[in-house]
């Protein structure tokens, strides 16, 4: 029989929603409005005067090589991003779920980045990869390796990429750690004794198991590498050498506060809030299916 919790008082459950909808409104749901009514209009250079332009803003993006070279950079790092760090997690909690002494201490350790902010995490790894003074562009250099990634686009897309990964490998190393946890013993057990080897235990057993865990985690790292990872390039490349690590959220910053071009700018957010969803719409109707619950 299921249990429901029933209130004394009908007011009291829209008393407790009360406060997480008033946020939610404030500081998502005000600030899209705004940036829809702000896309429709264009400003004069001084932000004196605006005009109302309708879907002008919309059209000279999509006129703009820049603006559409920078999703495929974009689309890029995303991939990139997401991949590497679902990955890496999984080997990591895999590994971690093995371990029998010191496994508190390791586990510690790996979660520590996850408190690191990231622009912090852009600064720490520009300094170890910096061209002078890097730790490990001095390795690089012994090994005839010429590393600079401020004049090299492929190595600024390298270093972004490293450090957005580095940033968000805590959190995914937690869920995939608690999901491996949860899988009973007894399974991994009964397939070792019938005969299959690591490889074939984790592949049959322990991956479908965790296919929920990898969806959910999926999802997060695409939203974190459209948007969370602003902290980092701001903080490394700005956006540079060139375009060659201006994504979507670093050019909406870009135009909107450096260029002054709010019209463009709102446009530009609006896009991006659509792509986002779109990306996670699609990944609930076609990716889901392959979920094991």
């Amino acid at each position: 029989m299921e249990k429901r919790v029933v209130f004394r008082s009908a007011w009291l459950p829209y008393l407790l929603l009360a406060p997480q909808l008033v946020i939610t409104a404030m500081f998502f749901f005000w600030p899209a409005i705004q940036a829809v009514y702000y896309s429709f209009l264009l400003q004069d250079a001084f932000g004196m005067s605006s005009q109302f332009v309708w879907f002008e803003n919309y059209a000279a993006l999509f006129r703009d090589s820049h603006y559409l070279s920078s999703f495929k950079t974009t689309a890029f790092f995303a991939t990139m991003v997401a991949t590497s760090g679902i990955l890496i997690s999984l080997l990591l909690a895999t590994m971690a779920d093995s371990v029998i002494k010191g496994a508190l201490v390791y586990k510690t350790f790996l979660i520590w980045p996850y408190a690191v902010a990231p622009a912090i995490a852009g600064v720490l790894w520009a300094f170890i990869f910096a061209p002078s003074i890097g730790i490990v562009t001095y390795y690089l250099k012994l090994m005839g390796f010429d590393w600079n990634w401020i004049i090299d686009p492929e190595q600024a897309m390298a270093l972004v990429v490293i450090a957005s990964v580095w940033k968000q490998i805590s959190y995914n190393f937690l869920f995939f750690l608690a999901g491996l946890q949860s899988i009973p013993k007894s399974l991994i057990e009964a397939a070792a004794i019938d005969g299959a080897g690591p490889f074939r235990r984790f592949w049959t057993i322990v991956f479908p198991l965790l296919s929920p865990t990898t969806f959910f985690l999926l999802v997060i790292n695409i939203i974190y590498s459209f948007f969370d990872t602003f902290g980092v390039i701001d903080a490394t490349t700005q956006g540079g050498p060139g375009d060659a690590t201006k994504v979507l959220v670093y050019k909406v910053y870009y135009d909107g506060v450096k260029a002054a071009d709010l019209g463009s700018s709102s446009a530009q957010s609006v896009i991006l809030m659509i792509v986002v969803v779109t990306l996670t719409v699609v990944q609930f109707r076609y990716v889901e299916r392959k979920v094991q619950y």
